[in-house]
């Protein structure tokens, strides 16, 4: 089985490691990710399954991320259960994240988790407004998710991330600049900031076909996503993947290894595996999980080997996303393939339309990267060149 050799040995190498916790207290309006409301007696079953699994992996982790759903709904004794497991794997100085909603966030977890090696926490503040947080189904309120934040760094963290939305239906620009403003003013080390998108299947999403809701004008989320672009840098916080934006050695070495579109191991219902040249997704149901990964079966709903071409092009798609861009020699280096030669017709249609750049290095063309346009038109940049 694949799963056999991703986990006994296959390849040495550390390896980046994320863990979903698909448990909410409630489903927020606009989140497309799997996720159930939390049942403690399905909850200790799962972690069991998860930990079995954990187990049998040999190579050392380099990033551990627990992410959701909303991982700080577990009681402390599965979390304290599930976080021991991963410290087995966890190599020396591994950067070792959990997700935590503000609502579930207590002094007591947070002790727990920097008792069992966490060293950086990602909030979902998403908001500091009031109305914006109802909007967005949130169960908390501005205070408590300004106070998460505080506790988080009096506790003892040092390495901090919070999630904003912007672009909520109705905002104006000066409410979306007044949150990046108190967002660069808290003890942060990262921002995370997302366009609300209404997917299909979310409460929002039938809001908004209903029309119950209304989307605010692109011309107005760009001008938000500008702003931000533009502002936290001038805030020490360094803008280095489209959404993300990190003080000095503080950028997500986890989700910088996504972008490298380098190998990592998911587990848990919905998580997807990338190793050796091929690409799993659990299935997005927890009690088949438990009960497939229990019986010694295969809990994979899907799977795909990515080689060649294929594999570079996958490459350049994610790499675009970073402010870095994609560097020719680096990119030869990684994939065997020459850029240029695989994506000229892309590039060549992204230039003229103002979309990317081409970086030099004495005289020569030495790599591509996104413009501000670029940037504000991401995902058309990465389609292009899949």
């Amino acid at each position: 089985m694949v799963y056999d050799y991703i986990t006994t040995g296959w390849n040495m190498q550390n390896i980046s490691l994320y863990v979903h916790i698909p448990f909410c207290a409630r489903k927020c309006a606009y989140c497309d990710f799997y996720s159930v409301v939390y049942d403690k007696h399905t909850a200790d079953a799962y972690v069991d399954v998860l930990c079995a699994q954990i187990g049998k992996i040999e190579r050392p982790a380099s990033t551990i991320f627990i992410g959701g759903g909303t991982p700080t709904v577990l009681e402390a004794p599965a979390m304290r259960r599930l976080l021991r497991c991963l410290g087995k794997l966890s190599a020396r100085g591994a950067e070792f994240t959990v997700e935590a909603n503000p609502e579930s966030l207590t002094s007591d977890k947070m002790g727990l988790f920097l008792d069992e090696g966490v060293n950086r926490i990602s909030i979902g503040v998403q908001s500091f407004r009031d109305d914006k947080l109802r909007k967005l189904g949130r169960i908390h309120d501005s205070r408590k998710a300004r106070n998460s934040v505080l506790a988080a760094a009096k506790k003892g963290f040092r390495n901090i991330n919070a999630d904003l939305i912007f672009g909520a239906p109705g905002e104006a620009l000066e409410e979306c600049a007044a949150e990046f403003d108190e967002a660069a003013g808290l003890p942060l080390t990262h921002i995370s900031c997302y366009c609300l998108s209404y997917e299909k299947g979310t409460p929002l999403y039938e809001a908004r076909k209903k029309g119950d809701v209304a989307p605010i004008e692109d011309e107005y989320a760009a001008q938000m996503y500008s702003y931000a672009i533009d502002f936290l840098p001038k805030r020490g916080f360094m803008h280095y993947e489209v959404s993300n934006f990190a003080k000095k050695g503080y950028t997500c070495r986890h989700n910088v290894n996504y972008w490298e579109n380098n190998e990592y191991i998911g587990l848990g219902a919905s998580a997807v595996t990338y190793t050796g040249g091929d690409r799993m997704r659990y299935i997005p149901d927890i009690k088949e999980y438990i009960e497939k990964v229990s019986s010694g079966g295969s809990a994979f709903v899907s799977s795909e080997h990515l080689v060649g071409e294929r594999k570079a092009r996958e490459t350049a798609a994610v790499k675009i996303r970073t402010v870095e861009g994609i560097n020719f020699r680096r990119f030869r280096e990684k994939t065997g393939c020459d850029f240029m030669k695989l994506e000229s017709g892309a590039i060549r249609k992204l230039y003229e339309a103002g979309l990317v750049k081409f970086r030099r290095s004495k005289g020569r063309r030495s790599g591509v990267a996104l413009t501000k346009r670029g940037f504000l038109f991401c995902d058309t940049v990465s389609s292009e060149l899949l």
